[in-house]
């Protein structure tokens, strides 16, 4: 198996190798606050508890944060008051999930538990709780912190501090797990690569065999166009939505639809293939992913391109869902029309990896080449790249935190906090 992502997740045991790190002594442990300002004469660096800082001034040891005043202007869109970096070294930030001060980083080596009050981080991995590092998804389910990893199921944080972990043996579809999510119902489903799990009863029912159901291509009579399901999107009204690898299904009361590249999802090729510059296409390194692709009718694409292959999903408010693809765009289904926006609307790339709504209805765009933001269907899309305080163009996670009106972004080697984006 392959990750649809660049850069494949990798245990990464030893500490990480950044330019700003000094060349010898390094802790192990993965966490690194990084910060730039043009005052500063060099980049000072200090170790503390195991954790990396590069501090303002002498005896600062604290995240920090660099006016937008004295970071590089761009028309794109309006600078951020201030911004934050966080290195991790050589992982990629596939999940970023917010619980009151602590944030909770899903990585490539291992997820982070960052309290923002205490400024102290906590790496869990293989050695104290988790099966696997690779981590696909954080959230919380029913007051747990829950975490899915590349290969090692999904483990939920007890009260004590330990880690319940559910695999295959329990009823979990594959190891692989990459979003879990509780419907209007209360059951809980898990996106994983042999099929979509449903445990009804939720989280209460983890431990009740008789209560797990196994969703897959054939016992839903291609319903579910594709067992690689990679994100979840539950509705009010009961429907859960899920990203496949072969398109985008919907399942309600018992019954399944699907959409696919020649219903409307995504671009044509014709259409994005001159703006194709991501190079990480899956179907070159893995059998799977070429199956897939020439299954779907892109035998003859031999780019990163694959419109069916959906890796984000979020709702709206008014009852459609947003979908993002490897190369087809960023597609948006009414419950009757498909629309379709690229670069030749003003998105970044074509490659989009994540997507997140926030409390004001806008719609956050994470794709390989920036960030994007929709402040409505009609609105001009408003661009931000690492002039604006992004760690990297390579977005993977997003999320917003309203009460300080901050923005985090994962990505390949950190997350930037931003605050006070207009």
């Amino acid at each position: 198996m392959s990750t649809p992502w660049p850069r494949p997740p990798t245990a990464i045991s030893g500490p990480p190798r950044d330019a700003g790190s000094p060349a010898s002594g390094r802790p192990s442990d993965p966490l690194i606050l990084y910060s730039r300002n043009r005052e500063m004469k060099s980049n000072q660096v200090a170790w503390v508890g195991g954790v990396a800082m590069l501090a303002l001034g002498a005896g600062v040891l604290s995240p920090v944060t660099v006016p937008a005043a004295q970071a590089q202007e761009s028309e794109a869109a309006p600078l951020p008051a201030q911004f934050t970096h966080f290195r991790v070294g050589q992982r990629n930030v596939k999940a970023i999930h917010q619980d009151g001060h602590i944030m909770w980083v899903g990585t490539s080596g291992g997820v982070i538990r960052y309290d923002s009050h205490a400024e102290d981080y906590e790496l869990i991995d293989n050695r104290n709780g988790l099966l696997a590092n690779g981590i696909f998804y954080v959230g919380e389910l029913e007051g747990r912190i829950a975490v899915g990893t590349y290969g090692g199921g999904i483990s939920l944080l007890a009260e004590d501090g330990s880690w319940d972990t559910y695999n295959v043996p329990d009823g979990l579809g594959d190891a692989f797990v990459y979003d879990a999510a509780l419907d209007s119902q209360g059951d809980l489903w898990i996106a994983t690569w042999s099929g979509i799990n449903r445990v009804r009863g939720g989280v209460e029912s983890l431990d009740q065999p008789e209560q797990w159901d196994l969703y897959t291509v054939a016992n839903s009579d291609g319903g579910l166009p594709n067992d690689w399901v990679y994100a979840l999107a539950p509705a009010e009204d009961g429907t859960v939505w899920m990203a496949t690898e072969g398109g985008l299904a919907a399942w309600r009361d018992g019954e399944w639809e699907s959409w696919k590249h020649e219903d409307g999802l995504g671009a044509p090729y014709a259409l994005v293939r001159d703006a194709i510059t991501f190079m990480d296409d899956p179907a070159q390194v893995s059998d799977h992913h070429s199956r897939q692709k020439d299954e779907m009718g892109f035998a003859e694409v031999d780019v990163a391109y694959n419109a069916n292959y959906v890796v984000a999903l979020e709702l709206d408010a008014e009852g459609g869902v947003w979908t993002g693809t490897w190369g087809g765009g960023l597609s948006h289904f009414d419950g009757e029309q498909w629309t379709t926006l690229t670069t030749h609307d003003g998105l970044p790339s074509n490659h989009v990896f994540a997507l997140h709504r926030d409390s004001e209805d806008r719609l956050w765009i994470g794709t390989s080449d920036g960030l994007a933001r929709l402040d409505g269907k009609d609105a001009a899309l408003k661009l931000f790249t690492t002039e604006h305080g992004l760690f990297s163009d390579l977005v993977f996670s997003i999320t917003t935190v309203p009460d300080q009106d901050a923005l985090w972004v994962g990505s390949y080697g950190g997350i930037a906090r931003l605050v006070g984006l207009q």
